[in-house]
């Protein structure tokens, strides 16, 4: 008899038992849990053709009909369930916890194998990790204006222990209009979410979580309603670079790329930076005046960055001078900050 696990279980055993999620393809790619692998029990058509037929035939015609489909594929599902478990352990859901990972764990309880199943299905999972994110948690955001170097600032506080969530890391962009050159493809959005709260699950609650300062969207995934109310609402830690530092990172960061694909992005700020500044920014682009290019570009991110910030309480900002754009130097003085800040030094 399979034994059934509410999420917390079924995500914890899945450390160390493989998981199997039984959906189709199609709903696999648009979101799954972390670290499960695809078997369907149907393709996309097929899981089309037994929907059809419930709605106008009913259940009974349904199962029979799934049933047919399903018959001749029994045996490879064993065959690679047995490759993907070899000590015959598996863990498998589908999206309700319904027929689909029902059958399939008889199937492979038949065949030998100790099977858990997923409460509520995927749909349960989702459920679970928004709750997570709901708990009460110290985010403490860092912010700065472009070009701070506030991922590697990240990456070095990771490095001294610290708890960080890496939100453009996971969502494949660097968060600007610039951001998606170099990277992957960004992942989809439910994906983005199910990556995020992987990690959001295995931090401390007590401890405070680092995160960048991000829009709503970051490239074409958001931020879940949740954590970004929280992160709208809490302490910022503002770096406060000199320009021309900013200038230069961003110049070592994108002057490699492309010049027709750094013309078709400035384009796309083209209302925000202004018809001659863009002209000005395409012939410094021919000259290959990199530093030019990032100082004009500069004039509509800086502007952006300063309207959010505005938004947020101004007891909540703390601005801290970084003189250079060092990521280690900047880590160890931002942290040293925040603990003097969160000992009432201030």
């Amino acid at each position: 008899m399979a034994v059934l696990l509410e999420p917390k279980e079924f995500i914890e055993l899945g450390n160390s038992i493989p998981m199997i999620d039984v959906r189709t393809i199609a709903e696999f790619e648009q979101g799954h849990i972390p670290g499960a692998k695809s078997l369907p029990i149907f393709t996309n058509d097929e899981r089309a053709l037994v929907g059809t037929k419930y709605k106008r035939a009913g259940k009974d015609s349904a199962v029979l009909l799934g049933l047919e489909l399903v018959g001749p594929k029994l045996a490879r599902f064993v065959r690679m369930a047995k490759k993907i478990s070899p000590q015959k352990e598996i863990l498998i859901h589908c999206w309700r916890g319904g027929m689909r990972s029902g059958s399939m764990a008889w199937l492979f309880e038949t065949a030998g194998f100790k099977v858990y199943l997923l409460k509520g299905g995927y749909k349960a999972y989702r459920a679970y990790i928004r709750e997570q994110f709901a708990k009460n948690s110290e985010l403490i955001v860092l912010g700065g204006m472009t070009g701070s170097g506030k991922t590697e600032v990240l990456q070095e506080l990771k490095k001294m222990g610290q708890q960080v969530l890496d939100l453009e890391g996971l969502a494949n962009h660097k968060g600007s209009v610039f951001g998606a050159l170099g990277q992957d493809d960004q992942p989809t959005n439910e994906n983005f979410d199910n990556e995020m709260a992987k990690v959001w699950m295995g931090f401390d609650l007590n401890q405070p979580i680092w995160l960048e300062d991000e829009s709503k969207s970051i490239g074409s995934v958001w931020i879940n309603d949740i954590l970004y109310e929280k992160m709208r609402n809490t302490t910022v830690v503002q770096m406060r670079m000199p320009k021309e530092e900013r200038i230069n990172r961003l110049v070592k960061e994108y002057a490699n790329f492309e010049t027709d694909a750094l013309r078709e992005i400035i384009l796309k700020i083209e209302k925000r930076l202004g018809g001659q500044n863009v002209k000005m920014a395409f012939e410094y682009l021919e000259n290959k005046d990199y530093h030019a290019v990032a100082d004009l570009s500069l004039i509509y991110y800086d502007k952006a960055y300063m309207h959010g910030l505005e938004k947020r309480e101004k007891e909540t900002v703390l601005p801290i001078d970084l003189p250079k754009d060092n990521p280690f130097d900047n880590a160890k003085a931002i942290l040293e900050f925040y603990k003097q800040k969160s000992n009432g030094v201030f």
